[in-house]
């Protein structure tokens, strides 16, 4: 049996506008994912905690595990265990697809590779949501720490590739970086969860279709993004309220694009006073 595990992740900001090119930055969180796998001894099918693999309820794992096939071809049994809670903004599904990448690596007797492990877990991801996802949960996920999404390659940042995907005709590309961030004494990253799971597809997908339907929205996407350089600055700077106040202001235009929901309101109104930013992580409607 081989095992692997990886982090789920909190976006600090960029959340949506990410997917249309403007930058981002997220973090890894204590939380992860873990994937054991070995050989499947009774079924001549892959299995997944004891059951068939179903393509359709896993389309991560289908995904990569055809593109990481173990060199004899035997079926595997794949078990998952974690502690990131699904569908609540975590990226539990990027540290699902980032572990069995890890994991599948070394059934083939390779090198762990964090890098390929991104790129084919980013893939997966979009396959899974209609072609649209950024890398940013993935990259995240297998880098570890703090990473950047940007437009353009930032020379203050440790730049790591550049990443392009083309969604509906239109070429996206990503810049990754990632950093060390000096946080202060006494400043906590805390993630509170409302228990309503949402859906990142359909998110995403609600996004897309406000976009197609009133272009002019798109300038909300812009105004994220400018935040997102604002607040990036920021924690490179260790001002930590400056920081907040970015992300309070993000969270006000994911609001605006109708990606929240009544419980992540009442959540972020009862963190407001003792906190120096709320918003909220994720695709949205819950989590």
């Amino acid at each position: 049996m081989v095992k692997a595990s990886a982090p789920g992740k909190c976006i600090l900001f960029g959340e949506h506008a990410v997917v249309y090119g403007q930058p981002a930055l997220a973090c890894s969180i204590d939380q992860r994912m873990i994937i054991e796998i070995e050989r499947e001894k009774t079924f001549n099918a892959w299995r997944v905690d004891g059951r068939t693999l179903d393509a359709k309820k896993h389309p991560h794992i289908e995904y990569i595990r055809t593109r990481l096939p173990p060199h004899d071809g035997q079926p595997m049994h794949i078990r998952i265990r974690g502690t990131i809670p699904k569908a609540s903004g975590l990226g539990s599904s990027a540290a699902l697809s980032v572990a069995l990448c890890g994991a599948l690596q070394q059934i083939r007797n390779e090198a762990i590779d964090p890098v390929n492990a991104s790129v084919l877990s980013h893939l997966a991801e979009a396959e899974a949501q209609g072609g649209r996802a950024s890398p940013m949960d993935t990259a995240t996920s297998s880098l570890g720490g703090f990473v950047v999404l940007s437009d353009a390659i930032e020379e203050s940042l440790d730049y790591i590739e550049t990443r392009t995907m083309d969604v509906n005709g239109e070429t996206r590309q990503w810049h990754l970086h990632t950093f060390n961030a000096q946080i202060p004494e006494g400043v906590a990253l805390v993630v509170g969860n409302t228990g309503v799971r949402g859906s990142t597809s359909a998110m995403v997908n609600q996004v897309a279709q406000l976009i197609e339907k009133s272009p002019k929205r798109r300038v909300e996407l812009e105004t994220i993004g400018a935040i997102a350089r604002r607040g990036i600055q920021s924690l490179q700077e260790g001002d930590m309220e400056a920081v907040g106040r970015a992300m309070t202001e993000n969270h006000i235009v994911l609001r605006s694009l109708g990606v929240s929901s009544p419980e992540l309101e009442r959540l972020i109104r009862a963190a407001a006073p003792s906190s120096l930013g709320v918003k909220m992580t994720g695709a949205g409607g819950g989590g």
